[in-house]
């Protein structure tokens, strides 16, 4: 740790070489929490608002979103409230009470709909690659791989806790996932844009008008 007129302050590495002596399965939710508020916050909250974003693409998914109206409706109340239960669960870890408690209540809104196993195992596999692909290229630093693996058994977690069958075991094979099912999913869809274009225009109003283009 630096010392800046004797007084000890942190270093640019300080929070890596802490969480590299960590164990990437045994402290997975204390390294998902510490790169998600500390190490890469912003970037962390632009990787899901993207993962999110892209699920649109997948017409069952997108359908079923403007089925409901909540995304069109009131867009900024539905996406707090998923933030909200994210943070809940990855704030507080899968294994804790609260994170449990939050899984079951996502679980009782999941369980109102019908819900395919692939689109909760690609919608699952957003929340793993995203954020790993956005800070590998828009980061401070790359992610090392003791921290990939921690991010993705993380979220394994959270989709056993979810009850999700055939969830991938690796980092690879989570992106092997995505990548393939948006090749075959992926199609334009009129009730989905609806969707895109209001969860756009709610991110939209939060950036200075110069730079809202």
């Amino acid at each position: 740790m630096a010392r800046v007129g004797g007084v000890p302050r942190p270093g640019r590495f300080d929070r890596l070489r802490l969480i590299l002596s960590l164990d990437p399965l045994r402290d997975r939710d204390r390294i998902f929490r510490l790169l998600a508020t500390y190490e890469f916050p912003w970037d962390f909250a632009r990787a899901l608002q993207i993962a999110l974003f892209r699920t649109y693409a997948v017409p069952s998914i997108g359908r079923l979103l403007d089925r409901t109206g909540e995304f069109t409706r009131r867009p900024r109340k539905r996406i707090d409230d998923t933030a909200l239960l994210l943070y809940e669960i990855l704030h507080h870890g899968v294994d804790d009470r609260r994170g449990q408690q939050a899984i079951r209540h996502l679980n009782g809104i999941h369980g109102l709909y019908p819900i395919s196993d692939d689109d909760h195992r690609y919608t699952l596999a957003t929340f793993v690659v995203m954020p790993v692909r956005w800070i590998g290229s828009y980061g401070w630093r790359r992610l090392h791989p003791r921290e990939v693996l921690a991010i993705t058994h993380t979220m394994r977690g959270m989709g056993e806790q979810m009850g999700i069958p055939a969830i991938p075991e690796t980092y690879a094979e989570f992106e092997r996932l995505l990548d393939d099912y948006e090749r075959r999913h992926f199609a334009f869809d009129p009730a989905a844009r609806r969707v895109a274009l209001a969860t756009l225009e709610m991110y939209i109003a939060g950036v200075p008008r110069p730079l809202a283009g």
